[in-house]
Order: structure tokens, then sequence, then C-alpha cells
């Protein structure tokens, strides 16, 4: 997948050694190889994870020759129709020196101009330097999966693949506004939000050009409502055929690969796909990993997490290599992994246990592998959550999930003062990002029926704004070791398919995920193909959240932390007497650990809050 870095400046040279180092902060995600390419007023840098055309693919690549437009690129991601591309590129006049698919964007760019972006198939983020236009383009693919950040400066701007790139530039001043904790403190992700102030992310499907005239960002890609017209049989028999194409086009690659498989519908239907697509290919069996419950020591109780059983079930049907990492509470406390956790984030996180349990196993899996298939999204797609048939929820005013789980979240009012919660106001906060995300769609203007209207906006939600939190999750923390995972339930041509499948259509047999389940019952077990959705194995021993409460509870009885001015006077009091006792009352685990996290992170990126 690779990190990208650098910067623009319209006034002086670029500074050679700021850019190696900004580059430097992406080693992570590129371990195999660095390059860095500078002209009058850009620098370009690149880290490599190789995956496609080992040798040849290295970057930042140029092209300079005459006649013709001349173009640097700094590339991050797969595009999965490259040779497709590179055919019609070859018979336009374009010569290749290489096997990437890193080449066919770019000659992909010198061919059709800014535009081209709509011809790729995949998942990216890259910037290109026009040297004739004096120009930078950055793109981001259509769903979001791969990240991309900027910041404008007064003559130019700064861009990487994570904020830290963005950081180590001397020029940007990490600062908390009141905009930024409203991001941090909400759980409605806001597309282009970045937290720290003055920097942005590149929203999915969109392209940011710099020039000397200034920044404009504008969208190449956007769901519409509209009218589904095939039958239900037509239906199951595309989304079958959309995933055989979607799974073999993105199990190309020139290093090892593998699935990750919980057991669920969605990783048990990519795990089967690909175990057929490998024999069909007489290339052996496929390699799948998976999370063992992470209480399987008898902590839990009654509804402990079943994943591990059923991945067992799916890896020997289907004929897998399979391997479990158990985890334990003790192991997701570990202070240097909860760290590492979140210097892969570079912000801090509601669900740390959830977090490091990914960053161990892609840990592991890298031993072995260096590209993952993985099941984000499928639950998005397919109408998989509670909060997607709950009509309470459904027909809510706010986020689904929002109005599902809030009690999952509450803490705020325990932990800070009402005069910081009066200023935020994070419910009108709320109710902003929910109206302009439904504007957006705009569903009842193409579909006439009031509640399939709002199943509508439900879907684009859960596209937009729901499944963007779990493409940064998953992206930080494989990344962070290395590892490349690919979503193929997040391929533009499935979810534009899908997305205007009547609900009643989705949900024809009274199930979850309807369609996805019928289209995949001849390659599953009947156990896997009828079992019922199930969160992401979570610690649920209370030695969990007990560590937890201990900590926050000295934090809350310092006065070192930069949240001290903010934390409410009858929390420190409560505290001091009853100690973490006190924070047994109206605190979710949620709030404790994003209270935690927001303290870890102010005092790592010595973050200056401006409220």
């Amino acid at each position: 997948m690779c990190g990208i870095a650098g910067w623009v400046d319209f006034a002086r040279p670029v500074d050679h050694d700021v850019a190696r180092a900004m580059t430097a902060t992406m080693a992570r995600r590129g371990p195999d190889a660095d390059g860095l390419w500078t002209g009058d007023h850009v620098a370009l840098g690149h880290r490599r994870l190789s995956v496609i055309d080992i040798e040849g693919g290295c970057q930042p690549m140029v092209a300079e020759e005459r006649p013709g437009a001349r173009a640097a690129l700094t590339y991050s991601g797969e595009t999965y129709n490259f040779q497709e591309l590179r055919a019609q590129l070859t018979s336009l006049g374009h010569h290749f020196t290489t096997r990437s698919d890193t080449e066919v964007v770019l000659r992909a760019y010198l061919q059709w101009g800014a535009g081209f972006a709509t011809r790729l198939e995949g998942i990216y983020a890259f910037a290109i330097w026009d040297m004739d236009r004096e120009e930078l383009l950055l793109v981001r693919d259509r769903m979001g999966v791969k990240p991309l950040y900027y910041a404008e400066t007064s003559h130019g701007v700064l861009f990487g693949s994570e904020p830290k790139a963005i950081l180590a530039h001397p020029a940007f001043e990490p600062v908390l506004d009141a905009e930024g904790l409203r991001d941090i403190l909400s759980v409605a992700k806001v597309p282009g939000n970045a937290v720290f102030r003055g920097m942005r992310e590149v929203p999915a499907g969109c392209a940011v050009r710099v020039g000397r005239a200034g920044v404009s960002e504008h969208r190449y890609w956007q769901l519409e409502a509209g009218e589904h017209t095939d039958s239900l049989d037509t239906t199951i028999r595309t989304v079958r055929d959309l995933l055989e194409h979607i799974v073999e086009q993105q199990m190309v690659s020139d290093v090892p690969l593998c699935t990750l498989l919980s057991g669920g519908l969605d990783s048990s239907s990519l795990t089967a796909l690909a175990a057929h697509a490998t024999r069909e290919k007489g290339l052996g069996r496929i390699r799948s990993c998976s999370v063992s419950d992470p209480d399987l020591d008898g902590t839990a109780g009654e509804g402990a997490n079943e994943d591990h059983v059923y991945a067992r079930l799916l890896a020997e049907h289907v004929g897998s290599d399979h391997s479990e990492l158990p985890l334990r509470a003790p192991d997701l406390l570990d202070p240097a992994l909860r760290d590492s956790v979140l210097r892969a984030y570079d912000l801090p996180i509601a669900k740390g246990d959830e977090h490091a349990s990914l960053h161990l196993l892609f840990s592991i899996v890298r031993q072995h592998s260096t590209v993952a298939l993985s099941g984000e999204c499928g639950d998005e797609v397919f109408g998989g959550y509670r909060w997607q048939r709950d009509p309470d929820a459904v027909f809510s005013t706010t986020f689904p999930w929002v109005h599902e789980g809030r009690a999952n979240y509450r803490g705020n009012e325990v932990v800070f003062t009402p005069d910081l919660l009066a200023k935020l106001d994070l419910a009108a906060y709320e109710q902003d990002c929910h109206s302009t995300a439904v504007a957006e769609i705009a569903a009842h203007r193409t579909v006439d029926d009031p509640a399939e209207a709002r199943y509508r906006e439900v879907t684009y939600l859960a596209l937009t704004r729901h499944a963007q939190v779990l493409f940064d999750r998953k992206d930080r923390m494989s990344m962070a070791c290395g590892l490349e995972v690919r979503v193929p339930f997040a391929d533009h041509r499935l979810v534009e398919y899908t997305f205007n499948v009547p609900w009643a259509m989705k949900s024809f047999d009274g199930r979850e995920k309807s369609l996805l389940r019928a289209a995949m019952r001849d390659l599953l077990p009947e156990a896997v193909a009828q079992r019922v959705k199930t969160p992401y194995p979570s610690i649920r021993a209370e030695a969990y959240n007990r560590t937890l409460r201990e900590r926050l509870a000295l934090l809350v009885r310092g006065s070192s932390s930069p949240l001290d001015p903010f934390f409410a006077p009858a929390l420190k009091a409560a505290v001091r007497t009853e100690g973490p006792a006190a924070l047994e009352r109206g605190m979710s685990r949620a709030a404790l650990e994003t209270t935690l996290q927001l303290d870890a992170w102010l005092r790592a990126y010595d973050v200056d809050i401006v409220l």
C-alpha cells in the first residue's frame, strides 16, 4: 500500500531535509524502500510496501518525455484494473518500462488529465505534480479506504498519508480547537475533518488541486439515489458475479496473500471465494487468519463470542491453511502496545481493545503474508447491523447507530466541566452532522415512498460515515505492521449496484444480509450461512474496565494532565474520596478509553488546546 508525503511551496525552494523527515514518518507503511523527488517548488516523498512488480515499481515515478505532459507521481494503494488500462493505453501509443500499476496510473493521467480517476478501480491515495502546469493533484479513492491528509500554507500545501507526515513539517503547529474536540468526543465522523486545526482529510471520492491561484476541492464520484429494476433472482446472481470478479481481481499480488476470517458471513464469503479461485488456478490452499475469543479463560460468563468455532468450521470446509491469535485482557492493556496504537492512529480513539487486538493480529499475519482480504463494509452494503433493521433506530432523527448505542458512549457529562460541554454543544453538532449527510443524498427527491427513502438515507449514512471509521481502523493498524489490507465489499461497483436495491429485497427472507446469504449459499457450510451476526470480539472481562478506571482515577487525582482544567470539579471531588469506584457511575468504557487516549495524545503530540 505504501505511504506518501510532500509539499508544495510556490514562494521558495523546498528543503530536502524536511522532505526526507516527512517521508520518514511513513516508514512503517512502507518498510521495503524509500524515495524522494524534488522540483523547484515541490517535494514528493514515498515509502514503499512492495506488492506488484517488486523490482520495477519504485517511486516517486516520473515521466518527462516530450512531446506531451510531464508529471511525477507518489502513489499509495492498488488499482485492480491496471492490466486492462495498460492495454488501452498501449493501444493509444504509450510505452511501459515496468509491470506496476503505478506506471499505469501515471500514464493514465498523461493521457486523460485530471478526470482520469473515474477510470480507476481500486483503493488509492496519490499526489501528481504536473511540471508544465505547475499544479499538484491529490486524489482519494471513491469509498475513502486509503487515507490522504493535507494542510494549506501561506504559499502552498503540505500532504501525507497520515497526519504525522504533516506534523513533521516545522510550519505546522498541532492545535486542538473546539471543532476538533467535537470531532473526538462525538460519534459522528465528518468527511474532511482531521481534528488538528488547519488540517483536512481529502474526502472520499474527491480530488484537490493546488496551484498558484490557490487550493480547490472537487468531487469526482458520488452515490446517487435511483431506481433498481432487476428482479430478486437477477439481483442475487449479479451480486455473486460481482463478488467473484472483485475477489479474483483483488487476489493479484506478487507477494503472499491471506484472508482475515472471523467466521461471520462476510469474511467467510470472501475466504470461500478466494479458496475457490485459488484452487481453479492450481495455486494450492488459501491461508486464513483469525482472532480467537479474547475471554476464553472463562471469565466472560455467558454470551462469549464463538467466532473461532465458525472460523474453524469454514476453514475446514474450504480447505484453507488456518491460524488463530488468542488474546487476553492483560495483552491489550500493555502500555507499550497502547502507545504503538496511538502512534499509528495519530488521534485518540474510543475502542482501545479492538484497535490493540487488530494491531497484534496484523503483526502476526505480517510474519507470513504481505496482503490480506478483509470483510469490512459487508454490513454497510448488505444491511447487516441491527440498527439497519430496527425501525426505532432507522426512523430516529439522528444516526441510527448513535440512537441504538448511545448508552455505550455515555460519560462526557461526568468527565468534563459544564462550561466546556455548553461550548461544544455536542447534541447540536450531532444533529448538524446528520442533517448535512442526509442532504447530500436527498433520497426523498427520487424515492417516492418516504419509508424507503429513509432506508436509502440510512444506507448512505452507513457507507459514508460509519464505514469510514472501520476503514481508518483497518488501515492504520495494518499499515503500522507493513500489511496491505484489501476490502472487496467496498468495491464501488458492488456499492453502486446494491445501494438502490429496495430494503424489502435486501431483507427478503426476514434476515440480515439476505442477498449475500442467498448469493453465497452453495459455497458455505449451513451453520455459517445461517449464523446470526456477532460484533468484532471485544474484551468483556471486568478486569479490563477496572484497570481503565484505575488509570483514569490516577490522572484525575494529579494535576499534570493537559485536561486538568477541563475535568469537572464534581469528578475530582468524587475521585478524591472514592478513588476508581467513582468512575463506575455513568461512565462507559468508550468514555474511559477516549479520556485516557485524549490525555496521552495531547502529551505525545505536544498539542496546544485553543478553545
